[in-house]
């Protein structure tokens, strides 16, 4: 399994651990699956009342789609098949509370997790970066989510920027996309901390919250997303040329940190 699930009925929260370490919790066509129909069943578990969601190791929190994933796409560029399009606990139609806990580099394909968390808790040596435009590719759903939670200058310069920058989790508290930081080990226990206390409240009231919050946004959000696949099918170069920028930047400066 690609997924650690460890669900505390006492206290009414799971845990959600992207259980791929060493490709830095990457996420295959495998972890996609898994993800869409936990959602889907943690919708149906009365007794687990929010959800901590986090990755294995301190390296990274999850690096988006694994580079070793092919997806056969449709000729025409109106029609897109985005593998991770329901890996988020809103597209699993899941309104119980989720906290992401970010430790580590969270980027490209992460922001879908990320983007449909109620908030983030984030390890002080977390980092956020979108490398899309670094390898010939359109930002598209990424960009879209990161536009809802975080000032848009900043969100079009994360995205633009690519693997020459990346955005410190004191920068992404400052500018309210992260709600809290924590240190390295203590991490876990602060999201699980703000997990339980949602747990503890009436599940009514928090989940119609939670519904009330998404609803400020969601057609906006809708629409938005409408727009990716033809603006990703013009815009990404052919995969071989993606490869070969993906291979090339290996060697390039390390990024700056801001």
């Amino acid at each position: 399994m690609t997924l650690r699930v460890e669900r505390d009925k006492a206290d009414g929260v799971a845990v959600v651990t992207l259980d791929r370490e060493r490709r830095h919790n990457a996420i295959d066509l495998a972890t996609a699956s898994d993800l869409s129909a936990l959602w889907r069943e943690l919708r149906h578990d009365d007794e687990i009342r929010a959800v901590v969601l986090t990755g294995s190791g301190e390296a990274a929190f999850c690096t988006g789609i694994d580079r070793d994933v092919t997806v056969p796409q449709p000729s025409s560029p109106y029609s897109v098949d985005d593998p991770l399009q329901a890996i988020g606990p809103k597209a699993g139609d899941l309104w119980k509370p989720v906290v992401a806990a970010v430790n580590g580099m969270a980027c490209g394909g992460a922001f879908y997790l990320l983007g449909e968390s109620e908030f983030l808790i984030a390890s002080r040596t977390a980092t956020f970066f979108d490398p899309h435009t670094s390898y010939g590719m359109v930002s598209a759903y990424e960009a879209v989510y990161m536009a809802q939670r975080m000032p848009f200058g900043e969100a079009a310069r994360m995205s633009l920027m690519g693997t020459a920058e990346r955005l410190s989790a004191q920068r992404a508290c400052e500018i309210g996309l992260v709600s809290e930081l924590a240190e390295p080990g203590e991490l876990l226990e602060a999201a699980l901390r703000a997990a339980r206390t949602l747990a503890s409240f009436p599940t009514e009231a928090v989940q119609g919250t939670v519904r009330a919050l998404w609803s400020a946004k969601q057609a906006a959000l809708h629409q938005a997303l409408t727009q990716a696949p033809t603006l990703i099918a013009l815009g990404n170069l052919p995969p071989e040329q993606q490869t070969a920028l993906f291979t090339s930047r290996r060697a390039t400066p390390k990024p700056r940190v801001r």
